[in-house]
């Protein structure tokens, strides 16, 4: 886990320059009126850096929040090996996410209006920190869960708002599409060996309209959803932020987002972490 964790760390920053270029403001401005409407923008004008695309989100993230809700926390992004593929990355990338992802209560019904078009529904998972020792915490997985006081069945509901997105660094640089979620009935964290390992070896389903479309463990997440926490303590370090009590962090999508269709209820389940099966569900009209 350490070698893995210092690899990606060390893979982002060969690919990262002493000095960022942003995008100039008016395309950032124009970013997120995209990201924030039912528009199509293009992507930030090639070639960016990885450290041209932290600089382009650390810019969009204030004009996102006057959307969105404040920041609340940071959302993992490319943590299963399949979408790290798709983006040509090597290791997990991260946004930051606002208060609009957990506003939504499971079992609710959401409209397809025109801002939200566009919209996907992915499987995922959220912690919340209980204090700030978790940025010492390292790679322990019990370690970490001492410093966490929930976890929560969480869909997201992202939107990239961009005619495409070629790269990890693309992705980077729109906040990791990070918009909307629902989220379920917070579970209380144990800080012992025994959840850690369920945690890692949970069976999560998803299902559209009762189909099944997807199914996962635990580990999909890095190996375990507790790593895709220390990769982003790890991260934030590296750009000199920390984790704060209070803050929610998705740890990561379990399996490639999926269009949301009107008409259509997603459920998402997760055996095996408690006694009986855990379920989070959000239908789309």
């Amino acid at each position: 886990m350490r070698r893995f964790l210092l690899a990606a760390t060390a893979s982002l920053a060969l690919a990262t320059p002493a000095l960022a270029a942003c995008p100039d403001p008016t395309e950032i401005a124009a970013m997120a009126g995209a990201l924030t409407s039912g528009r199509v923008a293009e992507p930030f004008a090639p070639p960016l850096s990885m450290a041209d695309a932290e600089c382009a989100r650390d810019r969009l993230v204030p004009l996102l929040a006057r959307s969105f809700g404040r920041p609340i926390g940071y959302k993992v992004g490319a943590a299963g090996e399949a979408t790290q593929r798709r983006y040509g990355l090597t290791g997990p990338v991260w946004g930051v996410l606002f208060a609009s992802a957990t506003a939504t209560r499971s079992g609710a019904t959401l409209a397809l209006t025109p801002a939200l078009a566009g919209m996907s529904v992915e499987a995922d998972l959220l912690v919340r920190v209980r204090d700030a020792g978790i940025n010492t915490a390292g790679n322990d997985h019990v370690a970490l869960l001492r410093h966490l006081d929930q976890v929560i069945p969480f869909i997201e509901l992202p939107r990239a708002g961009v005619a495409r997105v070629a790269d990890g660094v693309g992705l980077v640089a729109i906040n990791v599409s990070s918009r909307l979620g629902v989220v379920g009935r917070p579970i209380p964290v144990q800080a012992t060996a025994d959840f850690a390992a369920r945690l890692g070896s949970m069976v999560v389903t998803f299902h559209d309209n009762d189909r099944q479309i997807a199914r996962e463990t635990g580990a999909t997440l890095l190996g375990h959803p507790l790593n895709a926490l220390a990769y982003l303590i790890q991260d934030l370090a590296r750009q000199g932020k920390r984790l704060r009590a209070g803050d929610i962090v998705s740890l990561g999508g379990f399996a490639p987002s999926v269009p949301a269709v009107a008409g259509h209820r997603y459920e998402q389940r997760y055996e095996g972490l408690g006694a009986q099966t855990i379920s989070v569900s959000v239908g789309i009209r």
